[in-house]
Protein backbone atom coordinates (compact mmCIF):
# COMPACT_ATOMS: atom_id res chain seq x y z
CA UNK A 1 0.00 0.00 0.00
CA UNK A 2 1.61 3.26 -0.83
CA UNK A 3 1.40 5.95 1.43
CA UNK A 4 0.75 8.98 -1.11
CA UNK A 5 -1.72 8.40 -3.54
CA UNK A 6 -4.15 9.74 -5.96
CA UNK A 7 -5.89 12.69 -4.82
CA UNK A 8 -3.88 13.49 -1.78
CA UNK A 9 -3.35 16.86 -0.67
CA UNK A 10 0.46 17.39 -0.20
CA UNK A 11 3.02 20.22 0.61
CA UNK A 12 6.16 20.47 -1.02
CA UNK A 13 9.08 20.05 1.39
CA UNK A 14 11.84 21.09 -0.80
CA UNK A 15 13.03 22.36 -4.59
CA UNK A 16 11.87 25.43 -5.90
CA UNK A 17 7.87 25.39 -5.18
CA UNK A 18 8.58 24.89 -1.10
CA UNK A 19 6.14 25.61 0.67
CA UNK A 20 3.36 25.50 -2.26
CA UNK A 21 0.05 22.97 -1.69
CA UNK A 22 -1.59 20.80 -4.26
CA UNK A 23 -3.62 17.79 -5.32
CA UNK A 24 -1.55 14.28 -6.70
CA UNK A 25 -3.11 14.60 -10.08
CA UNK A 26 -1.53 10.98 -10.80
CA UNK A 27 1.37 8.65 -10.00
CA UNK A 28 4.04 8.30 -12.36
CA UNK A 29 5.95 5.22 -11.49
CA UNK A 30 6.67 4.04 -7.78
CA UNK A 31 8.97 7.48 -7.00
CA UNK A 32 7.10 10.05 -9.25
CA UNK A 33 4.08 12.24 -8.90
CA UNK A 34 2.04 14.59 -10.86
CA UNK A 35 1.21 17.43 -8.70
CA UNK A 36 -1.55 20.24 -9.49
CA UNK A 37 0.10 23.20 -9.87
CA UNK A 38 3.71 22.11 -9.06
CA UNK A 39 6.96 22.00 -11.05
CA UNK A 40 5.19 23.80 -14.01
CA UNK A 41 8.09 24.18 -16.51
CA UNK A 42 7.66 25.77 -20.32
CA UNK A 43 7.76 24.34 -23.62
CA UNK A 44 8.27 25.14 -26.57
CA UNK A 45 6.32 23.43 -29.20
CA UNK A 46 6.39 23.08 -33.10
CA UNK A 47 3.62 23.58 -35.31
CA UNK A 48 1.81 21.04 -36.77
CA UNK A 49 -0.33 21.39 -39.35
CA UNK A 50 -1.32 17.67 -40.46
CA UNK A 51 -2.06 17.17 -37.18
CA UNK A 52 -3.88 20.54 -36.45
CA UNK A 53 -1.15 21.08 -33.35
CA UNK A 54 -0.23 24.90 -32.94
CA UNK A 55 2.88 26.38 -32.47
CA UNK A 56 4.19 28.38 -29.33
CA UNK A 57 4.83 28.15 -25.53
CA UNK A 58 2.53 26.22 -23.46
CA UNK A 59 2.88 25.50 -19.38
CA UNK A 60 3.32 21.96 -18.57
CA UNK A 61 3.59 19.65 -14.89
CA UNK A 62 6.57 17.89 -14.33
CA UNK A 63 6.66 15.06 -12.01
CA UNK A 64 8.06 15.37 -8.71
CA UNK A 65 10.17 13.18 -6.45
CA UNK A 66 8.29 11.53 -3.86
CA UNK A 67 11.06 12.49 -1.05
CA UNK A 68 10.07 16.17 -1.60
CA UNK A 69 6.57 15.76 -0.45
CA UNK A 70 4.45 15.50 2.53
CA UNK A 71 1.13 14.89 2.96
CA UNK A 72 -0.71 17.56 4.52
CA UNK A 73 -2.77 17.07 7.78
CA UNK A 74 -6.07 19.41 8.50
CA UNK A 75 -6.25 18.70 11.80
CA UNK A 76 -3.12 20.41 12.48
CA UNK A 77 -2.69 22.54 9.29
CA UNK A 78 0.82 21.07 9.02
CA UNK A 79 2.84 18.07 6.87
CA UNK A 80 3.07 15.31 8.63
CA UNK A 81 4.13 11.47 8.28
CA UNK A 82 1.96 8.50 7.20
CA UNK A 83 2.03 4.97 8.29
CA UNK A 84 0.06 1.88 7.61
CA UNK A 85 -2.14 0.16 10.63
CA UNK A 86 -2.99 -3.52 10.38
CA UNK A 87 -5.96 -4.94 11.34
CA UNK A 88 -6.87 -8.11 11.42
CA UNK A 89 -10.69 -8.94 9.92
CA UNK A 90 -12.93 -10.83 12.27
CA UNK A 91 -13.98 -14.24 10.77
CA UNK A 92 -11.31 -14.74 8.72
CA UNK A 93 -8.42 -16.62 9.50
CA UNK A 94 -5.40 -15.04 7.43
CA UNK A 95 -6.99 -11.64 6.43
CA UNK A 96 -6.04 -8.44 7.30
CA UNK A 97 -7.34 -4.69 6.37
CA UNK A 98 -4.65 -1.97 5.90
CA UNK A 99 -5.85 1.72 6.41
CA UNK A 100 -3.59 4.84 6.32
CA UNK A 101 -3.58 7.20 9.71
CA UNK A 102 -1.47 9.98 10.20
CA UNK A 103 1.63 9.45 12.58
CA UNK A 104 1.13 12.66 14.60
CA UNK A 105 -2.50 11.73 15.89
CA UNK A 106 -3.43 8.83 14.45
CA UNK A 107 -6.56 10.18 12.33
CA UNK A 108 -7.87 8.36 9.12
CA UNK A 109 -5.80 9.62 6.18
CA UNK A 110 -9.41 10.42 3.97
CA UNK A 111 -9.29 10.54 0.28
Amino acid sequence: MEKICKGDEVIIIAGKDKGRRGTVRARVDSERLLVEGVNVVKKHTRPNPMKGIPGGITDKEMPIHISNVAIFNPATGKADRVRVKVEQVEGGRKKFQRTRVFKSNGELVKL
